[in-house]
C-alpha cells in the first residue's frame, strides 16, 4: 500500500502523529505549490481588470467552480457560492432563506449532533422569528430511529441535518430524512463538512436543496468554503453580505444585484484558495473514494480493536463509523489525557467539539476524539496506545 504520509510535508518523517484531521486536515505538496503559485504568477483581483493577470485569475476562479460543481455533481456552475468556510455558508443560507421564509409557528428540525454551526444560526432564526426549532435524538446505538421522523411535519420549513458526526462518526439516513422533508414541503440543508474527505457526495441524488462544506477538512487551505443551493432557491433568495462585485447598477438610493453566483460573493474573495481547493478536489480524485475509504476503514477498525482491549476507556462511537472516534480514559480528564498524548508529539482533540447539546444528550461534559484522513496508519494506532497506557500507568494510584 502506498505511504501517502509521504504526500504531506507536516507530517511525512513521522514523528508528529496527526489524529485531529476532523479539526482540519493537512496539506499535500501538490495543494501548498498551487496556492504558493498562484500568488507567484497570477495574483490580481478577478472581474475587475482587462490585463492579463486579471483575467487569468478570472480563468482560474471560474475553473475553480466548474471542478467543485463537478466535484458533486451540481447541475450547474452557479449553484456554487464560495464562502469562507462552511459556517458563512450556514449563516447565509438562515439569514437569506431562513429569515424570509420562517415565520411564527412554522419549524425547523435538526438532529442534536449538530455542530454549534448548524445550530446555533437556527436558534438566531427561529428566536427572531417566534418559530421553534426541534431536535431528532439518537437511539442507544447513537442512531436516529425512523420514529423520529414524524417531528418534521406540515409545519416544518427547514431541515438541517449533518452528513457525518464530527463526534461520534454516525452518517444518519439522509434518503428518509430528504424524502420526509420533501413530502411536507419543508427545504433541506445538509452539512457536509465530515463528510467530503471520506464520501463521494452527489448533490442530484441526495436531492439536497442545500449543501455546505470546508476545504480545510478536505485537504485544501483554510479560509475556503463552499455553499451548494439548487438554482431556484438561490435565485429568490437576497443577498448575505453587501459590497462591492455583488451589484448590477448602483444608484443613489437604489441597487440591482449581479446574477448568481456573483451576488453571494461580495468583495475580493479567497481566488488562491479556490485554485488550491480545486487542486485538493484533483488529489482526491486521483486516490479514489473506494481507495480513501479502504485505506481509512482499516486504520478505523485497527483502533477500535485496540481501544476496546483497554479496559480502563470508555468509547463513544456510531456503529456505522469509520472516520471518527471519541473515548474518555476513566476518571481523568479529557484535557489532561490529550495534553500528556501532546508530549509524545500526538494530536488528538479534547473538549465539546462545539456540539454541546450532543455531549449533554449523552451525559458528557466533554471527550478526546481521534479522526482519520488518508495519511492515517496503524503505526499511529499503536503509538496512541502505548501513550494512553503510559498516561493511565501514571494516574492509576490517584484514581485507584
Amino acid at each position: 500500500m502506498y505511504n501517502f504520509q509521504k504526500d504531506f510535508p507536516l507530517i511525512k518523517s513521522g514523528k508528529t502523529v496527526y489524529l485531529d484531521s476532523g479539526a482540519t486536515s493537512q496539506k499535500p505538496k501538490c495543494v501548498l505549490d498551487e496556492e504558493y503559485s498562484f500568488y507567484k504568477s497570477f495574483n490580481a483581483n478577478p472581474h475587475r481588470g482587462t490585463y492579463y493577470l486579471s483575467e487569468k485569475a478570472t480563468e482560474k476562479y471560474n475553473h475553480a467552480r466548474h471542478t467543485v460543481a463537478k466535484f458533486i455533481n451540481a447541475k450547474f456552475d452557479e449553484e456554487i457560492i464560495f464562502t469562507k468556510n462552511a459556517t458563512e455558508a450556514i449563516n447565509l443560507v438562515a439569514y437569506s432563506y431562513g429569515l424570509e421564509n420562517i415565520n411564527n409557528q412554522d419549524k425547523v428540525v435538526i438532529s442534536i449532533m449538530e455542530h454549534h454551526s448548524n445550530l446555533v444560526p437556527w436558534q438566531k432564526v427561529c428566536k427572531t422569528k417566534k418559530a421553534k426549532l426541534e431536535y431528532l435524538y439518537l437511539n442507544q446505538n447513537l442512531q436516529i430511529e425512523d420514529s423520529e421522523l414524524e417531528k418534521i411535519d406540515s409545519n416544518t420549513k427547514i431541515v438541517a441535518i449533518t452528513m457525518l458526526s464530527n463526534v461520534i462518526g454516525d452518517r444518519p439516513n439522509l434518503e428518509k430524512i430528504i424524502n420526509k422533508a420533501h413530502s411536507v414541503g419543508a427545504i433541506v440543508l445538509v452539512d457536509g463538512t465530515q463528510a467530503a474527505c471520506h464520501i463521494q457526495i452527489d448533490v442530484q441524488k441526495l436531492d439536497a436543496d442545500f449543501l455546505v462544506f470546508s476545504g480545510h477538512k478536505m485537504y485544501a487551505p483554510l479560509g475556503i468554503g463552499v455553499l451548494y443551493g439548487k438554482k431556484n432557491l438561490l435565485e429568490n433568495m437576497t443577498p448575505f453580505l453587501m459590497g462591492g462585485d455583488m451589484i448590477e447598477y448602483v444608484n443613489e438610493q437604489s441597487t440591482t444585484f449581479a446574477p448568481l453566483p456573483n451576488k453571494f460573493e461580495a468583495g475580493t474573495q479567497n481566488i488562491a484558495g479556490a485554485v488550491a481547493l480545486e487542486k485538493a478536489i484533483e488529489y482526491i480524485s486521483s486516490i479514489g473514494y473506494d481507495t480513501i475509504q479502504k485505506v481509512e476503514k482499516e486504520v478505523f477498525d485497527y483502533a477500535i480493536t485496540k481501544l476496546k482491549q483497554l479496559p480502563y476507556v470508555d468509547l463513544y462511537v456510531s456503529p456505522n463509523s469509520t472516520s471518527v472516534i471519541s473515548f474518555n480514559i476513566k476518571n481523568i480528564h479529557p484535557h489532561d489525557v490529550s495534553t500528556f498524548l501532546a508530549s509524545d508529539n500526538i494530536c488528538v482533540r479534547s473538549g465539546n467539539h462545539c456540539a454541546q447539546p450532543l455531549l449533554k444528550f449523552l451525559n458528557l461534559d466533554s471527550t478526546c476524539r481521534i479522526t482519520f484522513a488518508i495519511y492515517s496508519t496503524k503505526n499511529d494506532i499503536d503509538k496512541l496506545i502505548d501513550s494512553l497506557n503510559k498516561i493511565y500507568g501514571k494516574f492509576k494510584k490517584y484514581i485507584g
